[in-house]
């Protein structure tokens, strides 16, 4: 028997466990920055600049391997349409890969939404991402260690050591995770962490052609991204659940959740 299948049969006898033991050990960001003061990835995203073409979404799949035609993506791009009678519609189709070419809002079952121009108070889109917390519940949630921060602030995830046991999937409150539907772990974005660390951009960051999303370091106040997050007003994405994220978003509209 293979380690992977031993572990993922016997997953449901040691997780509960490990998952409550894991629970108690908060992770201290003041420990891991102590470690490497000088550097904390982050990342920013400016809505306002932001058009929906879906390049980025192009750039990632192709940059990180997953299926084109598959429906799960690393990063995606979400169209808000409110209207004057108070509504929120929202929609991704295909996570904005080919971007949005129709003003009908795609709403899943009740089929796809025609919301007149004179209606609609504000239209937006946000593209979304993994937040790479401090207090990352994915890390807590993991039976076998698979997932896990790095030094200078990124979440991974190790594949030889994933079971695919879907406690991460579960646990993020953000919906970022998914399974890779061929290599069938748990999946998600890793900044490019093959680049970053190299010295290079994010494939997304690079391939969007009005400068929506940028990668820089926390810790230096000349960073670029971070002298914006020191002196606009920046939000982060539900910020109740306490988990620290630290992607930052410029306009970020209360309805996007």
């Amino acid at each position: 028997m293979k380690r992977r299948d031993f572990l993922k049969s016997t997953a449901v006898f040691v997780s509960g466990a490990a998952v409550s033991m894991s629970a108690l050990e908060m992770l201290d960001p003041k420990e891991v920055l102590a470690q490497n003061p000088e550097l904390r990835w982050g990342f920013l995203v400016d809505t306002h600049k932001c058009v929906g073409c879906g390049m980025c979404v192009k750039a990632c799949k192709t940059e990180n391997d997953i299926p084109f035609d598959a429906n799960v993506t690393r990063t995606w791009v979400e169209r808000y349409v409110m209207t004057r009678e108070g509504e929120t519609f929202k929609d991704s189709p295909a996570g904005a890969r080919n971007g949005f070419t129709s003003k009908l809002i795609d709403q899943n079952e009740s089929g796809m939404k025609n919301v007149p121009d004179k209606d609609i108070t504000q239209a937006f889109f946000v593209p979304k991402l993994c937040n790479h917390c401090e207090l990352a519940a994915c890390v807590q949630v993991c039976p076998v260690g698979a997932t896990y921060g790095t030094k200078d602030g990124v979440v991974l995830v190790d594949r030889k050591w994933c079971i695919g046991c879907g406690y991460c999937i579960m646990g993020c409150p953000y919906g970022v995770r998914f399974f890779h539907p061929v290599v069938h772990t748990a999946d998600k974005c890793t900044l490019c962490y093959h680049r970053i660390s190299k010295g290079g951009n994010t494939a997304c960051a690079q391939a969007c052609p009005f400068g929506a999303r940028k990668v820089g370091n926390l810790r230096d106040p000349n960073d670029p991204i971070s002298k914006v997050i020191m002196s606009q007003r920046v939000g982060v994405l539900r910020p109740e659940y306490g988990t620290k994220p630290q992607c930052y978003y410029i306009g970020l509209n209360e309805e996007v959740h």
